[in-house]
């Protein structure tokens, strides 16, 4: 009875006492005890590594730490398998005991991975075994991953090949230590202190890199500085290349096409004048010197008032070209950037992208990958796809993400970006009938493309949990996921980073992934339901500003973008508007083209409606509307409401800076909600339902200063 009554006492302190203090700098890679149901699962006894290199040393040393962390005991070094429970690691080339296993490795390739347990020598043992040293790091971090979530490692056959050769990180840091659109601090890269000093945060930075899979590095800002090219700059980035290299990520820099102008004291950058072609030969042979594996180039011309061909009436692939054919000789790429509008300022913005590249397809080098955002636009809460995608067979194209939530909520706001990302990759673009998925363009099997990759914009800064908050750290993890798999559930990467963050215990896991499968649609209802883009301010793209008229240029008025008037609210991009849906394939082009079959969640993208028509729920435009930005709010109280009972399974650090998040998110939901529909309902004359309206006036709302929000 004592013994009862002593177990139980023990079980009540235990679920009392205050969890561990964490900052979230850790990530995803706690490696916290395993529970002690689940030790006996997880006997691993010894390591047995084969010849040493730079990248075998970190797996090693990542296997140590991590199993050391989790089971409690320091796994022993060993040549060979003497007792049951050894992990073996390496490739044919650098362990004899992995060769002599006989695996089937060739299906691989340069970066998969095998987990298979093994029996070696009458012992049981687990091979982690690739063909090359990047291989076997990234297969010592999904071991751990599948201790870390609490999975069977007893008679493993795992076989995992990414999908996709080139899974980048952009970051748009710049010299100065800023980030453009970043919310969690200024730049990890700390440009003073290098090429000297190394600081420790970069190893871990590699690390979560390499833990999700990404092989691929942009260190700059794709508004580039010509300064990233001069030497100094090349001794400091070379500097981080040695790091990064060590765990199987290549260095790549963004450029300034005018660079031959401001740093290279000629006159002109036109591409086809050979003594520009002759500069960056001379620049890109200095780069592979002090970089020999460097990756390549990321290029962002003629848009936003950035240099490019099109100043000497150029075009793309003149520019692209160019500087293809200078890297080819080092095996390099160039990823030529697709976020370009015109000065005509009279043609849809949304469709410019579309007519810019789509005569070129077929005229690029082979090294030339042409990165197109997910969207026309500009990576909006929702928005159809880019049309580009299934328009150029011929060329290779890479999708374009954002970590980071510039129209999200930044750094506040929970977002789980992994349901847009999964829509992106599902969305059938018709090109070669239906199945040809964004997924299938962005992985090169569509047409048949020898390169392939998503690029994914970095939400990574100084801020000592990395991402601005716990719950941004998601959006790094899945982008990493879904660049090896662009097949896997939002919702299982998801859950996978919840245990591994949190805890494993589906009592809060179940509720968490909740949350985070739900977020991204809550986002849209409060900012911009129903198909409505580009309705936040002008300049820092945050809070509702539909009245916003600020800037030189139309396209950049939210007015230009949901055109709202007595008659009506949304841009008209049938044959009857800018046309710009019929860059769509059929029978997208024809959905598109009816406002009675488009979707709702695009009809305001698509099409200029009046206030009563009627929406597929039965409702008219305006109680739709309104029924979305109430449902918003909603969706964020159901979010706290969640998160509020979850205390006893994060420690309180944590635990209090989401209460907190969440608290401003549903203030400035609410905010979202009453300022739009304020503003749009000058226009629509329609009441508003009953026991609601805006708590304040239409000029209230715009005269608030930038960074407050009301009270609710």
């Amino acid at each position: 009875m004592f013994m009862r009554f002593a177990a139980a006492l023990g079980l009540l302190l235990a679920m009392v006492t205050p969890l561990h203090a964490e900052t979230g700098y850790e990530l995803w890679l706690r490696y916290r005890p395993v529970e002690p149901q689940y030790k006996s699962q997880y006997a691993v006894t010894t390591l047995v590594a084969g010849q040493a290199s730079p990248t075998m040393d970190v797996a090693l040393s990542e296997l140590r730490r991590g199993l050391s962390n989790m089971l409690g005991t320091v796994p022993a070094p060993e040549n060979n398998v003497s007792a049951d429970g050894a992990v073996v690691v390496g490739t044919p080339q650098s362990s004899s005991v992995i060769a002599a296993l006989g695996l089937p490795l060739q299906q691989l390739g340069g970066e998969g991975y095998l987990i298979r347990g093994v029996t070696i020598s009458g012992h049981k043992a687990i091979a982690i075994a690739a063909n090359s040293d990047a291989g076997v790091l990234y297969g010592a971090f999904a071991f751990l991953r599948l201790i870390q979530t609490r999975q069977p490692i007893t008679a493993l056959n795992v076989i995992s090949v990414p999908k996709t050769k080139i899974r980048i990180i952009d970051h748009w840091d710049n010299a100065n230590g800023t980030i453009e659109r970043g919310y969690a601090g200024q730049s990890i890269w700390n440009w003073r202190s290098l090429p000297e000093y190394l600081p420790p945060r970069l190893t871990d930075y590699a690390r979560a890199d390499a833990s999700i899979g990404i092989n691929s590095a942009v260190l700059n800002n794709v508004s580039a500085e010509a300064v990233f090219l001069t030497e100094p700059y090349i001794e400091k980035e070379a500097a981080i290349a040695s790091l990064l290299r060590t765990y199987g990520i290549r260095t790549y820099l963004s450029v300034r096409w005018s660079a031959p102008i401001e740093i290279g004291h000629l006159k002109t950058a036109d591409p086809l004048d050979p003594a520009v072609k002759a500069w960056w030969k001379t620049e890109v042979d200095a780069i592979y010197r002090a970089i020999p594996d460097f990756g390549g180039f990321v290029v962002k011309a003629n848009s936003e008032g950035q240099p490019g061909p099109g100043d000497y009436h150029r075009t793309h692939a003149d520019g692209a070209n160019m500087i293809a054919d200078v890297l080819a000789p080092h095996h390099g790429m160039i990823f030529w950037r697709a976020f370009v509008y015109s000065d005509d300022r009279k043609s849809d913005r949304a469709g410019q992208a579309y007519k810019e590249f789509v005569p070129l397809d077929g005229k690029f080098r082979d090294n030339v990958v042409i990165q197109v955002k997910n969207g026309p636009l500009d990576f909006q809460p929702r928005e159809p796809f880019s049309p580009l995608f299934g328009a150029m067979p011929k060329t290779s194209v890479m999708l374009e993400m954002q970590m980071t939530k510039e129209y999200l909520g930044q750094t506040t706001h929970l977002v789980y970006m992994g349901p847009l990302f999964e829509e992106a990759l599902k969305s059938d673009t018709y090109e070669h009938g239906p199945g040809s998925t964004i997924a299938r363009v962005t992985d090169g099997s569509l047409d048949h493309h020898a390169f392939s990759g998503l690029a994914g914009v970095a939400n990574v800064g100084s801020d000592q949990d990395w991402s601005g908050s716990i719950f941004n750290q998601a959006n790094w993890y899945v982008f990493g996921r879904m660049a090896w798999d662009v097949d896997i559930s939002a919702r299982d990467v998801a859950a996978e980073w919840a245990k591994q963050t949190f805890v494993n215990d589906p009592a809060f896991v179940n509720p968490v992934v909740s949350m985070m499968m739900g977020s991204r649609e809550a986002a849209v209802n409060y900012m911009t339901p129903l198909g409505l883009v580009l309705i936040m301010s002008h300049d820092d793209h945050f809070g509702p500003a539909p009245w916003d008229e600020k800037g030189d240029r139309a396209d950049w008025k939210a007015p230009y973008y949901h055109h709202a008037a007595a008659d009506g609210i949304g841009f008209d991009r049938t044959a009857t508007g800018s046309n710009m849906a019929a860059q769509y394939n059929p029978p997208l082009r024809e959905e598109f083209e009816d406002a009675t079959k488009t979707p709702d969640q695009y009809l305001l993208f698509f099409h200029h409606v009046p206030w009563d028509f009627k929406t597929r729920s039965g409702r008219s435009l305006w109680d739709e509307l309104v029924t979305h930005y109430r449902l918003g709010v909603t969706q964020v109280e159901e979010m706290q409401k969640a998160w509020s009972s979850l205390g006893a399974y994060v420690d309180k650090e944590r635990f209090d800076q989401v209460s907190a998040f969440l608290a401003i998110q549903h203030r400035e939901a609410i905010w979202w909600r009453d300022a739009s529909l304020a503003y749009f309902q000058q226009y629509s004359k329609q009441p508003f339902p009953a026991g609601y309206a805006p708590k304040y006036s239409l000029s209230y709302y715009e005269a608030m200063p930038p960074n407050t929000s009301p009270d609710p």
